[in-house]
C-alpha cells in the first residue's frame, strides 16, 4: 500500500526522535521503532493502550495509522476520533490534522469553522502548517472574516518557519499588496527561497521578476534559467514563456525549433495564447523544422520534461 504523505511526514519526524511527552517511554519507543522498520502491527500494540490511557502522542501517531491503513484497514471515521483526543488535551499535530479533516469532510462533518478553530489553536502554538493554512482561510473568508492584514501575518509567521508554500504565497502577498504595502523586492526575496526549495510557482513567479526588472535588476537569462526550471517541473506558463523567449531570442538565443517544441506542450495543456503562437510559428518555419519540433516535444513530454 502507498505510504499516506501525512504520516511519511510523521516517519520523518520519528527518526529524528521529536518526541516530547510522557509516552516517551519503553512502550512508546518500541511502536516507534516498530513503525520506523515497516512493522506497523507491532506500532499499533504499543501505542493503542497508551492512547486508551489518554497519552495525547499515542492518540495522534494512532489516527495516523488509521488514515494510512498501516497495520489497520484505512479508516477516516477513527482516525478523527483519536486525533478529537488529542487535540483535546491540546497537541498541535492532532488540532491541524483533525483541522483537515474538518476542511476536506474526511472522517468529520466538512465544518470550515471547525478547521478554522482548530487551526487557530494549533497556529498559536507555532505550528507551522496550521499558520498556513489559517492564513489560507482568512485570505479566502471562509470560516471566519476575511482579512487581509491577518491573513498576512499568519503567511509571514509560517514562511519564517521555512514552509515553501507560505514563503510562495507570502511573496504574493507583498507582490500586489494584499494585507501589506506592496513591495517589489520583499517579494523578489520570498520567491527565491520558495523556488530554491523547489516550488514551481515561486520559480515561475521569480522568472517574471527577473524579466521585468521587478525588486531586482532585469536579467532576461536569469529569467530564463528560473522559467526552465519550473518548465521541467511540468508548469504549463512558464513552459509557454520558454516558447516565447525562444521565438523572440530573449534571454537565450533564438531558435524557432525549440520554441514551436514548448508551444506544442503548451498548447497540449491548454496555456491562454499558445495556440496563436503556433500558428504564427507555422507560418515562419520550414516543414521539416516543424517535424523536427513536433519530435522533440514528444521525446520531451516521454522523459516528464526533463533536459529538454
Amino acid at each position: 500500500m502507498k505510504t499516506n504523505p501525512r504520516f511519511s511526514a510523521v516517519l520523518v519526524a520519528l527518526a529524528i526522535g521529536v518526541v516530547a511527552s510522557p509516552s516517551q517511554a519503553q512502550d512508546f519507543n518500541k511502536g516507534r521503532v516498530a513503525a520506523l522498520n515497516g512493522d506497523y502491527g507491532i506500532a499499533l500494540q504499543e501505542w493503542r493502550p497508551l492512547a486508551e490511557q489518554g497519552d495525547a502522542q499515542a492518540q495522534y501517531f494512532l489516527a495516523l495509522l488509521y488514515i494510512g491503513g498501516h497495520g489497520v484497514p484505512q479508516d477516516y471515521a477513527e482516525a478523527a476520533k483519536w486525533y478529537r483526543l488529542a487535540a483535546d488535551q491540546g497537541y498541535s499535530d492532532a488540532q491541524y490534522g483533525l483541522g483537515v479533516m474538518h476542511y476536506r469532510g474526511e472522517g468529520a462533518p466538512q465544518d470550515f469553522v471547525a478547521a478554522a478553530r482548530l487551526y487557530l489553536s494549533a497556529a498559536e502554538q507555532g505550528h507551522p502548517s496550521a499558520q498556513y493554512n489559517l492564513a489560507l482561510m482568512l485570505s479566502e473568508g471562509r470560516g471566519l472574516p476575511r482579512d487581509a492584514f491577518q491573513a498576512f501575518t499568519w503567511c509571514r509567521k509560517a514562511a519564517e518557519q521555512g514552509l515553501p508554500g507560505a514563503q510562495t504565497r507570502l511573496a504574493l502577498m507583498y507582490y500586489h499588496g494584499q494585507g501589506v504595502e506592496q513591495d517589489f523586492a520583499e517579494a523578489f526575496q520570498w520567491n527565491r527561497r520558495a523556488a530554491e526549495a523547489g516550488v514551481a510557482t515561486a520559480q515561475n513567479n521569480l522568472a517574471v521578476m527577473y524579466s521585468y526588472g521587478q525588486g531586482v535588476p532585469q536579467d532576461q537569462a536569469e529569467a530564463f534559467r528560473w522559467y526552465l526550471m519550473a518548465a521541467e517541473q511540468g508548469f504549463s506558463h512558464a513552459q509557454f514563456a520558454l516558447a516565447q523567449m525562444y521565438d523572440r531570442g530573449v534571454g537565450v538565443i533564438q531558435d524557432r525549433v525549440y520554441a514551436h517544441m514548448w508551444t506544442s506542450i503548451a498548447v497540449s495543456q491548454g496555456v491562454r495564447g499558445s495556440r496563436a503562437l503556433a500558428e504564427q510559428l507555422a507560418q515562419q518555419m520550414l516543414a521539416e523544422d516543424i517535424s523536427k519540433a513536433e519530435q522533440l516535444a514528444r521525446e520531451c513530454v516521454a522523459k516528464g520534461y526533463k533536459g529538454c
